[in-house]
């Protein structure tokens, strides 16, 4: 006896069609795309462009300059807004929308103009910078070197890791920490045994999206540097453009190690939260 679907349930599938259809179209089309053309090389197919790419110290330095990067600014961020989203939940109201409104706005505040604005402020010749040599606070500061683009990075990473943290402190009851404090756990002891676990996957997500998000970035970092700062995206989009040598495959390549690289990561996360979990129980 054949069972058929409730009529509720047919219409939930046909409006998941349209959904269906434009994730394919352009998700996992883009990304078959990308994989069949990685493999395409002058010769016929194989794994030439994986080999040539692994080979070149070049493109190594790109993938060790980003990774670097993403780490780095991804781990201060994340700090930072960890710290930024728990001092939220001790302040008034008023304050704290004011606070999460400036942190959508400026979650969206990338790209040209905000590379724009550290040139005006961290430039060689920036306002801030010139104010800081005078104080004596710095003697060399470079905002288009490594560790410029870290701060540069850090700065966008904030306010989304805000916006992400906050509704996790939502699962951190009042009245933990009132029973922690009356069984004799000091600050330290609460937050290591019961406030970092409870908020450990938030954390790891949060962390994931950070790193992607600096993995990804290009138009923030080819306009304060006008691409001369070797990262995987500038790389990408000079071998597409044609800038020095148009040659989309090996492009296609490179953009399968980057996506490599966040399955590595988000396999990493899941593992780590499995293990948190049991951890937990």
């Amino acid at each position: 006896m054949s069972r058929r679907l409730p009529r509720g349930k047919w219409l939930a599938l046909l409006c998941l069609v349209p959904f269906a259809l434009f994730f394919t179209a352009f998700q996992i089309a883009p990304l078959v795309w990308v994989a069949v053309h990685s493999l395409i090389t002058a010769e016929g197919w194989g794994l030439g462009n994986f080999s040539k790419l692994f080979a070149s110290r070049f493109y190594l330095q790109a993938v060790q300059h980003s990774l670097e990067i993403s780490l780095y600014s991804s781990v201060l961020g994340l700090l930072i807004a960890l710290f930024g989203s728990y001092s939220l939940r001790q302040i008034d109201s008023r304050l704290r929308d004011l606070v999460m409104a400036f942190a959508n706005m400026s979650s969206n505040f990338a790209g040209v103009p905000l590379a724009f604005a550290f040139i005006i402020l961290l430039g060689f010749n920036g306002a801030l910078t010139l104010l800081l040599k005078q104080a004596g606070l710095i003697e060399d500061f470079n905002l288009y070197s490594r560790n410029g683009l870290i701060l540069l990075y850090t700065y966008f990473q904030i306010p989304l890791g805000v916006l992400l943290l906050y509704p996790a402190f939502d699962a951190l009851r009042q009245d933990w920490q009132e029973s922690a404090t009356l069984l004799g756990a000091n600050r330290w002891q609460y937050w290591r045994h019961i406030a970092l676990p409870v908020l450990t996957p938030a954390l790891l997500g949060t962390f994931v999206i950070l790193l992607a998000n600096a993995l990804g970035a290009y138009a923030t970092v080819y306009a304060l540097t006008t691409g001369n700062f070797n990262v995987l995206p500038i790389r990408i989009a000079a071998l597409v453009s044609g800038d020095i040598n148009l040659d989309p495959n090996l492009a296609s390549a490179l953009s399968m190690l980057l996506v490599g690289l966040m399955a590595l990561i988000t396999l990493t996360h899941q593992w780590l939260l499995r293990r948190s979990y049991h951890v937990a129980r």
